[in-house]
């Protein structure tokens, strides 16, 4: 479809740059759901992964598939494809992403640090059926990554990096940063929190639980709260 030939002035634009990253997931470090502070750790080489979430933010509902592979003992490759309506507006804004992902973590250790970093692309095609509004918004960000893992079990995760967003000629830089924490209940079940933001932003705070359904099954709820909203998701993830 043909986009709009007059850009958004800042002041639209910056309201899409805040509901985009909620959609496309596809644009962000995809961290083992439901946290989005990732790890500094990747899949066996020749390992696979399915995943699929549905998630909440605010007004916005959002679906996500995710495709990943661990191409050697140190490197992970992601795929995503995300589809998102904002019900905030009327009528409801549709939102389609989808982003590539890759992830390089050298040192990595059973217990104590382990340390690498990722690079992010994406792409966000939004209808805004109000107007009508047909635009793009392109996106990459870089994160490094450093997970201290327990003894027993436990994990402290930490990230920083920049995300960039480009939007009919308007680009928007930030810095981002997460701290995340998983604690195990038991076997199979894992507690995780975390607080993360962005620039400019006040942050996010979120809870969740990861529950292994069978060896490479699991399955994980999150619910947080964070500039003025609330947000959700539940996912299944299959690695094999």
């Amino acid at each position: 479809m043909k986009s709009l030939s007059k850009p958004y002035t800042p002041s639209r634009i910056a309201p899409w740059c805040l509901a985009l990253p909620c959609v496309a997931g596809a644009l962000h470090a995809h961290a083992e759901a439901p946290m989005r502070t990732d790890d500094a750790g990747t899949m066996a080489q020749g390992t696979l992964k399915l995943e699929g979430t549905l998630g909440r933010d605010a007004k916005t509902r959002s679906t996500e598939l995710l495709f990943g592979m661990g191409l050697l003992p140190t490197l992970e490759m992601e795929v995503s494809l995300a589809h998102g309506r904002d019900k905030g507006q009327n009528p409801a804004s549709t939102l389609q992403g989808r982003g590539w992902g890759v992830k390089w973590v050298p040192v990595q250790s059973d217990l104590g640090w382990s340390l690498g970093a990722r690079l992010d692309l994406g792409h966000t095609r939004v209808r805004d059926d109000a107007t009508p509004a047909h635009f793009s918004e392109r996106a990459y960000t870089v994160t490094g990554l450093a997970t201290y893992r327990f003894a027993n079990a436990q994990a402290l995760h930490a990230n920083a990096g920049q995300h960039t967003v480009r939007v009919q000629g308007v680009r928007h830089r930030a810095a981002t940063w997460a701290v995340g924490h998983e604690l195990p209940l038991s076997g199979a079940l894992r507690l995780t929190s975390e607080v993360y933001g962005e620039q400019r932003l006040r942050p996010d705070k979120a809870l969740g639980l990861r529950y292994e359904i069978a060896e490479g099954l699991k399955a994980s709820v999150a619910v947080g709260r964070g500039n003025g909203r609330s947000f959700s998701q539940a996912g299944l993830a299959w690695e094999f």
